[in-house]
């Protein structure tokens, strides 16, 4: 028979990994990313190279224009994974595919709207295993000393996504750089100050962590394992440390790993810094499970191997943050420096989520004997099976 303390830890486990698995297995929510490059080749012409999801492009133009023959043989193609026939079904339906996007994707100068004609036929890509569809506009504008570019692609008011970021890589009007759009910031001008620019990304990194389900579950992870707030901070550091050094790498498009390797492993580290303070618990005794907020501090052997552990794993993170932006561009001063805003958007949450979630532990553990262990316990173990189950679940869908 369970003695009631372990009882009572195995029920408060249950119910988490319960509650865990309601989570849809896509972390990051149903949202979706649109990829824009804007330049201008000549005075008065300006190319947009959109990139879109493949079955969303299908379903929102299909409901815009009311065209059902699209959307039966686009989702037909979908279904089979047929990139040529998912190309030939946008051929097919052309003229809806073009005015859905030219409606909800718009240039103007100074005002006034310029005029929108496609460029060459559909072609199909892989992001993140995802189809894309690259579609290429040419604009037809009047003379302007200024642009702005407004995106409404994949609206929340269509009810298939949500919040849909259209990240702008542009080079126009003598300025490059880059922009993120959304509902609450759907347009932006050349003429935007560099303070707007610093928002738009510093937001863009705030709301993916926060979004993104998997690196929260990882950051909880960490928290579970430390006993101590500098074994925390360590940890977070050092995670911090490896995904920044692949995050610019990879948003630079100096590094590259394929969707079907990375997410799981992302899943993987999940499981595997989760479980880490269950194995410590069972090797050394229920009391490395207590929180510790000061006294003497010093890594053994194997807290040096969870710091390896959680660098390695923060590299594959870095990579999962990068794939969010999609920047395919040169590099150049002002990229470099929207990337760091992002990554700082990012880095203002996790210490958020530190500072919320260690405190409480902390308290949990003068208030009653039992509590940190079971708090511990439960978060670890339910998180290391959600982990689990997003690993096996990656693995066969990609």
């Amino acid at each position: 028979m369970l003695r009631p303390s372990r009882a009572i830890f195995a029920v408060v486990a249950a119910a988490l990994v319960v509650a865990l698995n309601a989570v849809p297995a896509s972390a990051h929510g149903f949202s979706s990313t649109v990829y824009a490059d804007v330049t201008s080749p000549r005075s008065g012409h300006v190319r947009a190279d959109l990139g879109l999801e493949y079955d969303l492009l299908v379903v929102s133009a299909a409901d815009y224009e009311h065209d059902d023959p699209l959307f039966r043989q686009g989702t037909a193609a979908f279904d089979a994974h047929d990139s040529a026939a998912q190309a030939a079904a946008l051929e097919t339906h052309a003229g809806s595919v073009v005015r859905y996007a030219t409606e909800r994707f718009q240039v103007t100068a100074d005002g006034q709207r310029c005029t929108p004609v496609r460029d060459g036929a559909f072609t199909m890509e892989q992001r993140e295993g995802v189809p894309y569809t690259r579609l290429v506009l040419d604009y037809q504008c009047a003379a302007a000393e200024a642009h702005e570019v407004h995106s409404g692609l994949f609206t929340d008011a269509e009810g298939y996504v949500r919040d849909t970021k259209t990240i702008v890589t542009y080079d126009l009007d003598l300025t490059s750089g880059s922009a993120a759009l959304d509902a609450r910031q759907p347009s932006f001008s050349t003429r935007q100050s560099w303070t707007q620019r610093f928002w738009e990304f510093f937001r863009l990194g705030a709301e993916h962590l926060l979004t993104g389900l998997d690196h929260i579950l990882f950051l909880l992870a960490l928290i579970a394992g430390s006993r101590r707030l500098r074994e925390i901070v360590l940890a977070a550091t050092t995670f911090t440390l490896a995904h920044s050094v692949t995050f610019v790498l990879a948003a630079l498009g100096l590094v590259r790993a394929p969707a079907a390797v990375i997410e799981p492993l992302i899943a993987l580290s999940i499981a595997v810094v989760a479980a880490w303070p269950l194995v410590r618990a069972w090797r050394r005794g229920s009391r490395t499970d207590e929180l510790d907020t000061g006294g003497h501090f010093s890594l053994d052997r194997a807290g040096w191997i969870r710091l390896a552990v959680v660098f390695c794993f923060g590299l594959a993170h870095g990579l999962g943050f990068a794939s969010v932006l999609g920047i395919d561009t040169a590099w150049s001063w002002t990229l470099l420096w929207s990337l760091l805003v992002f990554n700082l958007g990012i880095e203002v949450v996790q210490l958020a989520i530190i500072a919320l979630v260690f405190p409480l532990l902390a308290l949990l553990r003068h208030r009653a004997k039992l509590a940190p262990r079971l708090a511990t316990g439960a978060i670890a173990a339910g998180v290391s099976v959600m982990g689990l189950s997003w690993f096996v679940e990656r693995v066969f869908a990609l």
